[in-house]
């Protein structure tokens, strides 16, 4: 086939997804929308709030977010010394194994930025407890500020190619009420459904009850996964009855609070 008879790829399309969606043409801008809402959100809760509650992912995904926040100049007004920053999932691995999220975070934010160090909050996962320390932890903390204020200020999230995200994997225990019946903000995740090794993280509960989500969503390796997804919320939009079991990502839907999908093209459908 000669050159001008090789097909062009079809433009991206916004897809249709609960919240609102930031499309932008490369990664680079996608990273560059989040960054200037997680400052702008930081100064607003610091001004009204006095403080800063900002619960962070981790993979491969948000790791050049957290950077661009730590070297690039227009981010210096991040008030970090006002700042909290929780981790919205863990593995259940030591902190000095390469696949801990807090090492990661620590290493690149906690190390760097100037936040207390009593205000940066790891998960300790291999505690045979460990989700019920983070849970106490939390609501220890966020208990500082006045009803209906204490909750989380700002959380960023992914999606796996399964449409996984925190480590609310499909069809795992921890999409379904526990077992003691009380709503939990933290739960150990194990089991088959849960890609090893097992996971600590953050609920629906509360995610959904955060001022602001984040979704970043890059590459065009998530491209299929993000059809699929919006797909699944188009087909099911006027019920509002998501198949979270088998898209965990549907299953974020802030009460109160902001919903933001930020994609490059890459990642984006085509029509």
């Amino acid at each position: 086939m000669s050159d001008d008879l090789i097909p062009l790829e079809q433009p991206a399309v916004a897809p249709r997804l609960p919240g609102k969606v930031m499309l932008r043409a490369t990664a680079d801008d996608a990273i560059d929308a989040l960054a200037a809402d997680l400052l702008l959100q930081s100064i607003q809760c610091v001004r009204s709030l006095s403080d800063f509650h900002l619960a962070l992912s981790g993979g491969s995904t948000p790791l050049p977010l957290y950077r661009r926040l730590m070297y690039d100049p227009a981010y210096r007004q991040l008030p970090w010394d006002r700042s909290h920053m929780w981790v919205v999932d863990e593995r259940r691995v030591p902190f000095d194994d390469e696949r801990s999220n807090f090492r990661q975070l620590d290493d690149l934010i906690g190390q760097h930025s100037g936040i207390p160090e009593a205000n940066v909050h790891p998960m300790m996962a291999l505690e045979p407890d460990a989700d019920r320390r983070y849970e106490a932890e939390l609501l220890r903390v966020l208990s500082r500020r006045s009803k209906g204020q204490d909750r989380l200020d700002f959380v960023v999230l992914g999606m796996g190619n399964d449409a996984h995200t925190a480590s609310l994997f499909p069809h795992s225990p921890a999409l379904f009420p526990s077992a003691d019946a009380n709503t939990r903000l933290v739960r150990i995740n194990s089991g088959p459904r849960v890609t090893p090794p097992d996971r600590v993280t953050m609920t629906f509960d509360l995610l959904n009850a955060a001022r602001f989500v984040a979704i970043l969503v890059l590459g065009s390796n998530k491209r299929d996964t993000l059809a699929r997804v919006s797909k699944a919320y188009e087909e099911n939009a006027a019920s509002s009855d998501f198949p979270v079991e088998e898209f965990p990502i549907l299953g974020v839907r802030p009460h109160a609070g902001d919903l933001r999908w930020y994609l490059d093209h890459d990642a984006c459908p085509r029509e």
